[in-house]
């Protein structure tokens, strides 16, 4: 063990290095791995091991066309927003004793001042510091710094896979809170990627009694069918009932969105996940005299001592998502859509 001094912080390190592997986006379609000084964990700041970090559709967006949005990559950057990892460094103000902590990393910090801070919303927060949003870095790499109350410890009944995919776990926790589904509930989900699957299992837990998933692949439904989400349509084949009370698009397709609005009674709801497009046009008519409630839902906020609860306890199978396995060199092989693939998980350090 050794100690580490930088600009007015002091580290205890262990077996750390100095530099370390990362891919990194030059720009849409282009990845290369560099090697790039680890960095030191300032004051309330961990220096994290990456063991696994998840791909998501929002890394897929920036590898095919270098923005989502207003944000755009201007300058190489690392993607990657679902890691987990152990703790081998600590800044000033942190609890040595950390050293060693296997944890899930929730990978926005917000600027704990603002309005929305205040108000237990941090994920509105207009400054936070978001991995994997220009041009803020992400996680495909061998090493992160992040605060250390971000850093969410985890049991060893949650293997590192799992740990990392409580990020997407809590978007969906986040999701059905927005959605209001409880006990009883009977909730439509459009899109059976992780999110969807995510979305259907926790309202399932919530108390939904009647859960039915469409996405448009068949053997995306069969995957569903066989991680226990209740039923599966295909919106093509099928006409959805119309006597939902929640409906939850994870597909961000407008004539899935279209399809879910028709089929939600008069009082229900509507919560749009997915990254669709920027616009596209709603039944605001039939919305307004049926009196559905419409929401968008932008990432989590305190989500993750449930997430790692329903982790732990197996109610949620978070490994059964992950389909395979990379190193950063293939990176770009992990953000090439593959309808066979539901979960990817990159691992740094093999």
């Amino acid at each position: 063990m050794s100690t580490r001094r930088t600009a007015g912080t002091v580290a205890t390190v262990t077996d750390v290095p100095e530099s370390m592997r990362c891919s990194v986006l030059r720009g849409a379609g282009e990845l290369e791995v560099r090697e790039r000084a680890v960095p030191s964990p300032a004051h309330g700041e961990v220096l994290v091991r990456i063991s696994a970090v998840g791909t998501c559709g929002s890394d897929v967006h920036y590898y095919r066309h270098g923005r989502i949005g207003k944000y755009v990559v201007r300058e190489p950057m690392v993607l990657g927003h679902e890691p987990a990892g152990r703790i081998v460094a600590v800044g000033e103000g942190v609890d040595p004793s950390r050293t060693g902590q296997r944890v899930s990393l929730e990978p926005g910090v917000p600027c704990r001042r603002c309005r929305w801070c205040h108000e237990g919303r941090y994920n509105l927060c207009p400054d936070i510091v978001f991995f994997a949003t220009p041009p803020v870095d992400g996680a495909f790499a061998e090493y992160v710094a992040i605060a250390d109350d971000f850093a969410h410890p985890v049991p060893d009944s949650v293997s590192d896979d799992a740990a990392a995919l409580l990020e997407p776990l809590s978007v969906a926790l986040w999701a059905n809170a927005k959605a209001g589904t409880g006990l009883g509930s009977h909730v439509l989900v459009a899109g059976a990627g992780p999110i969807g699957l995510l979305v259907a299992r926790v309202a399932q837990v919530r108390g939904a009694t009647r859960v039915v998933i469409s996405d448009p692949d068949a053997g995306r439904r069969r995957f569903a069918a066989g991680y226990g989400v209740g039923e599966t349509v295909d919106p093509g084949a099928t006409t959805l009932d119309r006597e939902v009370d929640a409906f939850l698009d994870c597909s961000g397709a407008p004539p899935a969105v279209t399809a879910g609005i028709a089929a939600v009674r008069p009082g229900g709801s509507v919560t749009l996940v997915g990254m669709g497009a920027d616009e596209m046009t709603l039944p605001v008519s039939a919305m307004q005299s049926r009196e559905i409630s419409l929401t968008g839902t932008f990432r989590y906020a305190n989500t993750w001592p449930a997430a790692v609860a329903l982790a732990a306890s197996g109610e949620i199978e978070l490994d059964r998502l992950v389909t395979s396995h990379v190193g950063l060199d293939d990176v770009g092989t992990a953000l090439s859509p593959d309808p066979a693939q539901v979960k990817v998980v990159v691992t740094p350090g093999a």
